[in-house]
């Protein structure tokens, strides 16, 4: 930490053009405030639905189910990925558990459809990447 601290003090001083102690323990203050600010339980969460979202087949997954702007059965979604229905049965439970996904049964029938988390994540990823075509 006394690392950081001195580079801060250097940067400050550079900022500043003169830097004290004061300024130094000033900053350090506002940025632990910025810092308790995002909350251990909440990082947590986000972490948790990214870790989500970090994974090839459930990445897919939200993808396909925000773009239907429908309930998918889950043997639709097993016809667009690749995966045994072990492994498609994991990824839906991971993505439900993070909060992207709904799964209901229906009669026989097991549907699932984007939560209006997983359609606010995927538009802002839509808008955070651009391709040259």
């Amino acid at each position: 930490m006394a690392q950081a601290t001195e580079r801060l003090q250097r940067y400050l001083d550079d900022e500043l053009e003169e830097c004290r102690n004061e300024d130094v323990e000033r900053r350090l203050d506002e940025l632990s405030t910025l810092e308790a600010g995002l909350g251990t339980e909440r990082a947590q969460a986000e972490l948790e639905v990214l870790s989500a979202l970090s994974n090839e087949t459930r990445y897919t997954l939200v993808r396909v189910l925000v773009a239907a702007e429908d309930d998918l059965c889950v043997c639709e979604l097993n016809a667009v990925v690749d995966v045994t229905e072990s492994g498609l049965s994991h990824a839906l439970s991971a993505l439900v558990e993070a909060g992207l996904v709904e799964g209901w049964k229906d009669g026989r029938w097991k549907k699932y459809r984007a939560t209006n988390q997983a359609v606010a994540l995927v538009t802002v990823l839509e808008g955070s990447v651009s391709i040259d075509e």
